[in-house]
Formats: C-alpha cells, sequence, structure tokens
C-alpha cells in the first residue's frame, strides 16, 4: 500500500479552493462488484446490485455537490458503500470527509473494521481518525492536582491512584482504554472540558491527550465522529467561528450522516440544556463544602491568593447555603406540581398552576446570581495578576461559568412567554438507593428544548456544506422521504439539490420471514388488551422455542406481563430476561449464548439490537410504537402542526411511529439465512386506514392475519 495520505498541517490547503477531480461512478462500484478485490477476499462472495447502485449514487452526490438521503435496507452494505467513494474523494481531491455515527458500536466498527478494510482493497492508505468528545481524555494536568487535594476525594483515593497509573502509559489516554470503569463523580473531577482548558499556559501542554488527537486529525482526510460530537462543532462554527477554520473539528465540508434516522433526536438532546438540584449542588460543592469541622473546595484553595477579603469564605459559605436551600425549594414545588404525573410542559395555559415553582425558580437565579457575581468581583479585584492561573482559581472561574448558565437557562424559564421557539418542561427522576432496603430518590430535572431543529439544521448544516449524505435503514414513511426531510430541515434545500434513493434489503424476506396479526386481538384501548397479551406471549414463544425479543411500548405493560409470564415459559425450560434486570450489553449478551432464552424490552431495545442466526427467530411487537401523547416536547411540536391547520395525527404521530416500527421490525432479519416470524398483538395495524403506510413500509413478507390459535400453530410448523 502506497504512503499514508495526510494532510500538511504547518501548509495545508485542503479545503482551498481548487479544481475538482471527480469519481468514476463504475470505477467505485468495480470494489464491490464479483470482479473486485472485495470479492477476492472471500471465496463466498456474492455481488449484491443494491449496493453497487448505492455507490454509484454516493459518488454521484459527491461528484455534484448534493444533498442526498439514501435509504438501505438491511444487509445492503451501506457502509461500504459511502467508505470506498469518501476514501476515492480524499485521496484525490485532498478534501475532508466527516463520517457522522448515531451510535458508539457503528463508529468503533466503521474505525476498526469497514475503514482497514475499504483500505485494503482500494490500496489508498488515507489517514484516518476516530474522534471522540474531549471528556472522553483524562486531563494530566487536572489529574495532578487531584491527586494533592485527597481531602476533595478522600472517599475516591484508590480508583483515583489506579488512574494516575494508568496515565502513565496509556497512549491515548481514553476513558476506553481504562480496564476498569470509573464512577462519574470520579471521571468528570480528572477529565478534559473546554471550558477548564489552560491551552498553551498549562505545564502539560505537550503531553496533553487531547492536544495529541487533535493534531492527529487536524493530518487526516478521514474523520469518524458521532452525532453530539459533529452538532458541538456545528454550535462552534454558527456561534461566529465560522467554516474555515479549525473549532471542535478541522473544517471541512463534506459529511456522510450514517443512522441518519437519529438525527433529529441527536440534534434536539444536543440543543437543549437542563438542570437539577442535584447538578447544581455538586457544583457548588467543588467550591466549597464544610464538615466534621474542616472546609475545602477551590474556593478555600483560591483564598489563600485572596487579598484584602478577611470575611470571603464566610460570605461563601452563607451564599452556598443560600442557594442550595433555594435549589431544595425548587425542587419540592416541582414534585408537588407534579403529583403523580411522571413529566409536565410549562406554557401559557398553565403558569397559574407553577406560580409557585416559578417563584421558587426567580429566588433560586437571585441567590445564585448573587454568588456569582461575589465570586467574579473578588476573582477580578483582589488576586494579582500572577495568581489568577493558579489551579484552584481556573477551576472555581470554570465552575461559576457553568453556574451563570444555569442562571441563564432560569432565566429563559422565567421568561417563556418570549421564546415560542422553545419547549420548557419538567420531569420527574430516580436516583437509585445507596443501600438495599432504602427508597428511590426523587428530584426534578428542569429542560428548555428546542420545538423545531429543522432551522438549525438547514443553516447549520446543509446550507454551508458543499455535500451531505444521509443514510440509514429507516428514513421513509410508506415510499416517501417528506416526513424526515421536514424534519431534518432538508426541505429548506432547493429541489434540484436534493437526490432520493431506496435501495432495497438483498435479504429474502418473503421466502423466509411470517408477518402475523392475530385478528382476535382486543384493540389496544381495549381493558382486557394486557390480559390477551400476558396469555398470548406464552403461547407464541412456545410456539417457536424460545428465541424471542418482545418488544413493548410501556414498561408497565412489559413489567407485569415478565411477572405473569415467567412461571408458565419456565416450565417449559425457557428463561426469561427482561430490561431493567443488567445493563444492556450483559443482557444481550445472555441473549444470544442462551439461545432458547426470550429478552422483553422496550425503548432503546427496538434499534441497534443485533442477533444474527438462531438466538432470535420471532420478534413480538405488542403495539405499534405511537409517542406518548403528554410527553412535553411532542405536545409542543403537536400543537405547533395543529395551529398551521395540519393534522399532528398524520404529520407527527403516525411518521414517527412508522419509523420506530420499521427499526423493531428488522431486528428479525440481520444475514441472509435467517428465518422466522414477526407478530403484532395491534390489531389496528390491519383494521384502521394509516396502518397500510406501516404495513407497505416493510419488506413484502408471507402475511397473516388469522385467530391467534391459527397463527400460533403456523409459527409452530416453522420451527419443528
Amino acid at each position: 500500500m502506497e504512503n499514508e495520505i495526510r494532510f500538511n498541517t504547518e501548509n495545508d490547503d485542503s479545503e482551498t479552493e481548487r479544481k475538482i477531480l471527480p469519481l468514476t461512478e463504475e470505477e467505485c462500484a468495480f470494489f464491490l462488484s464479483r470482479e473486485g478485490p472485495l470479492a477476492s477476499e472471500n471465496e463466498l462472495y456474492e455481488e449484491r446490485p443494491s449496493q453497487l447502485a448505492l455507490v454509484r449514487a454516493v459518488s454521484k452526490a459527491f461528484n455534484e455537490e448534493k444533498i442526498a438521503a439514501f435509504e438501505a435496507g438491511t444487509g445492503v452494505g451501506k457502509s461500504f458503500a459511502y467508505i470506498i467513494p469518501a476514501l476515492l474523494w480524499c485521496a484525490r481531491n485532498r478534501e475532508r470527509v466527516v463520517i457522522s455515527t448515531g451510535t458508539i458500536n457503528l463508529q468503533q466498527q466503521l474505525y476498526e473494521k469497514d475503514i482497514p478494510l475499504a483500505k485494503k482493497i482500494t490500496g489508498l492508505n488515507v489517514k484516518s481518525v476516530l474522534v471522540k468528545g474531549r471528556n472522553n481524555y483524562v486531563c494530566l494536568r487536572r489529574l495532578s492536582e487531584a491527586g494533592k487535594e485527597r481531602d476533595l476525594f478522600s472517599d475516591d483515593t484508590e480508583t483515583l491512584d489506579s488512574i494516575s497509573e494508568w496515565a502513565k502509559t496509556t497512549p491515548t489516554g481514553s476513558i476506553s482504554d481504562l480496564s476498569f470503569m470509573p464512577s462519574d463523580s470520579v471521571w468528570s473531577r480528572v477529565n478534559s472540558e473546554s471550558d477548564a482548558c489552560m491551552g498553551g499556559r498549562c505545564r502539560f501542554h505537550e503531553k496533553c491527550f487531547v492536544m495529541k488527537m487533535r493534531k492527529e486529525a487536524s493530518e487526516a482526510p478521514l474523520l469518524v465522529v458521532n452525532h453530539h460530537l459533529l452538532f458541538a462543532d456545528i454550535e462552534s462554527r454558527m456561534s461566529g467561528i465560522g467554516y474555515e477554520d479549525a473549532a471542535v473539528l478541522p473544517p471541512y465540508s463534506r459529511i456522510v450522516f450514517d443512522e441518519a434516522h437519529g438525527m433529529e433526536e441527536s440534534a434536539t438532546s444536543f440543543f437543549s440544556s437542563s438542570v437539577t438540584k442535584f447538578r447544581l449542588t455538586k457544583q457548588l460543592n467543588l467550591l466549597y463544602r464544610s464538615g466534621r469541622g474542616a472546609k475545602s473546595g477551590f474556593l478555600v484553595q483560591a483564598d489563600t491568593v485572596v487579598n484584602g477579603e478577611e470575611t470571603f469564605l464566610q460570605e461563601v459559605s452563607a451564599m452556598t447555603e443560600d442557594v442550595k436551600e433555594n435549589a431544595a425549594l425548587l425542587d419540592e414545588c416541582a414534585r408537588t406540581v407534579l403529583d403523580t404525573s411522571m413529566s409536565m410542559r410549562l406554557h401559557r395555559g398553565n403558569l397559574r398552576k407553577f406560580s409557585r415553582v416559578l417563584d421558587a425558580m426567580k429566588k433560586l437565579k437571585l441567590s445564585l446570581d448573587a454568588f456569582t457575581s461575589r465570586v467574579r468581583d473578588v476573582f477580578e479585584n483582589n488576586i494579582a495578576e500572577d495568581d489568577k492561573n493558579i489551579q484552584s482559581v481556573w477551576e472555581s472561574k470554570n465552575i461559576i461559568r457553568r453556574l451563570e448558565d444555569t442562571s441563564l437557562l432560569f432565566a429563559s424559564f422565567l421568561s417563556m412567554e418570549e421564546h415560542d421557539d422553545m419547549v420548557f418542561w419538567c420531569e420527574k427522576c430516580r436516583l437509585p438507593p445507596k443501600k438495599a432496603g432504602d427508597d428511590f430518590t426523587v428530584y426534578v430535572k428542569f429542560t428548555q428544548t428546542p420545538i423545531d431543529i429543522a432551522p438549525l439544521m438547514n443553516s447549520g448544516v446543509f446550507e454551508p456544506m458543499k455535500t451531505v449524505i444521509c443514510t440509514s435503514a429507516t428514513l421513509r414513511t410508506s415510499s416517501s422521504f417528506a416526513y424526515w426531510m421536514r424534519r431534518t430541515g432538508v426541505s429548506f434545500i432547493e429541489d434540484e439539490r436534493i437526490i432520493c434513493g431506496d435501495f432495497a434489503s438483498p435479504f429474502p424476506y418473503e421466502k423466509n420471514v411470517l408477518f402475523a396479526v392475530p385478528n382476535d386481538a382486543p384493540f389496544p384501548e381495549s381493558p382486557y388488551f394486557q390480559n390477551y397479551v400476558e396469555e398470548t406471549l406464552p403461547r407464541l414463544i412456545k410456539a417457536s422455542g424460545g428465541k424471542t425479543l418482545v418488544l413493548f411500548t410501556s414498561y408497565d405493560s412489559l413489567r407485569n406481563a415478565a411477572k405473569n409470564c415467567a412461571l408458565s415459559l419456565s416450565r417449559e425450560g425457557i428463561p426469561l430476561m427482561k430490561q431493567g434486570d443488567d445493563d444492556r450489553f450483559r443482557l444481550m449478551s445472555r441473549f444470544k449464548e442462551e439461545k432458547e432464552s426470550v429478552l422483553f424490552a422496550t425503548e432503546s431495545f427496538w434499534e441497534g439490537v443485533d442477533v444474527p442466526g438462531e438466538s432470535l427467530s420471532q420478534v413480538i411487537i405488542v403495539k405499534l410504537p405511537f409517542a406518548v401523547p403528554n410527553d412535553p416536547v411532542f405536545e409542543a411540536r403537536s400543537e405547533m402542526v395543529e395551529k398551521r391547520g395540519g393534522s399532528s395525527f398524520m404529520e407527527l404521530s403516525v411518521p414517527r411511529a412508522v419509523i420506530k416500527f420499521r427499526q423493531g421490525f428488522e431486528r428479525l432479519m440481520r444475514r441472509c439465512d435467517d428465518r422466522g416470524d414477526i407478530v403484532v398483538l395491534d390489531r389496528r395495524i390491519v383494521e384502521k386506514q394509516y396502518g397500510r403506510i406501516f404495513t407497505t413500509s416493510v419488506p413484502k413478507t408471507r402475511r397473516m392475519y388469522n385467530p391467534t390459535d391459527y397463527i400460533a400453530g403456523e409459527i409452530q410448523k416453522m420451527f419443528s
């Protein structure tokens, strides 16, 4: 393979205007054809026409600077279909390409497996770098200072010592390279953070792991990132840095979004802001806390260089206590208003109901502002210039900035009527008990969320970039990309700049999959539906011999079903696991290894479950995955649609549910020889007019709308 292709950072004109050398679509397709080098790597290789069509379409999008939406069904091999054109583009045009994924698993797979193989078959040794957020890296300065301040970390001394030893030999400084997983409280005190970074003034600057990673990234034509990190970079550029210089990432103008069905959710999460009393108290405790007759915290250490303010620490003690009391009052008021509800939106129609909450928030904001203002005043006027860069002062300023951001969030809540583009809401959260037998601690999180991220995505991503390729197995509802394009901002782009394509799965769904709906099931709104679910699940699971993933939309329904099905299944020797029994990774490992096992799951397990082979032979979808109507963000977005005269059910509820349904549906077929059945217990998919949108959005299969007993019998025949 040729010498590594990289950018010379001292004279990097990689993103400047130059004559573009277009890709040849057939050349890109050749690498994946039956005559190509990938086929020669595997004597059982089968050429996939849909993959060849996709690689040609991606090449066209690069050449013509398009915004592309490409849906590629399971088994198409979309990763190679965009990696190969990306490598060729980087090599030929010396332009950077960023590949962004929704999950860490795909990020790792691309970087560790797919890209190295693509380099091998193309013969292009293009430098590629996996870029993680800086909070994944240990900060040597903060780690060094933490070692000196054991009064702050007395409970975590052993963990800190282990991290210190590891930091001496690790080549990356990334938490993923640690042989153990430190607690969030420990890692957050020693990891790298942008607002705590001293840059060139830091004595560890030359050894800094983040600086090493950024230098590597600046030399690399191909970067692999996740959506959250990409949005952090986009936000920096939109805030004034621009698109020509380095921000969180080095400059680029071409992006590939994989798992693009999750773009709206990822962007919504990134551009949201939230606060809880525990998060606020944690920051205050890092600044000042007292106990057992001793004082500790960064302000206590900084006080040694404060001039002429003998009562400073006394004021700090009183002010932090005042803030904590007001935070506790706000939390108590919010829990009272929420009562039995798990979440609630604040809006013009219910401000009277939240009057005590908003009064408490205003009181908290005033006490917080008084505290941060006083500390800033002392730091500006009573600390010598030479002392302003010492560790304790620097860390204190960092925390004060965060507290000021929290105050700004409170200000937005208090003036919410001026922010029609935001959703303001609160929700109950639970903190696990510290010891067995104790109750969960319930507290409230306050969140501000953009009501519509489409304008942000348009102005930050689609307009300024030359090429944006968005791909996923599930972008369409029925045969249309309209919903996804509207929600992500693609619909703002002029039509001639957009190309769309549907590349069908090569898997034999019609031959290998039975799609069944019981016609004797009660409708989900019936009081008898849960009983039906609990009676039917064991029959279907026994018919398939276990090997079943059951997807719920409600954790209460899941828990009750698991409780009432466990005994019946155990008599048949079928182990039952449920979400919440263990962490996701261990649950999935057990489900794969114990072939007859059954997994009851909800929410996050509708996607990302990859269990090829016999261990997953049946998927049961209990209900169509419609969003909960009183979800605060969904409620606000629905209101926005209704105000302009649209139907929130048909424009939001149905398309969103269809995409999630398709994700669940596609858990079954993960390779060409997989076979089994998918049963939907919700007969609205057949009986209701909108059900056709669901059924026409999934691959053609053998289909059945019969009584439950008949379906169970047919499933048993499949596996006998």
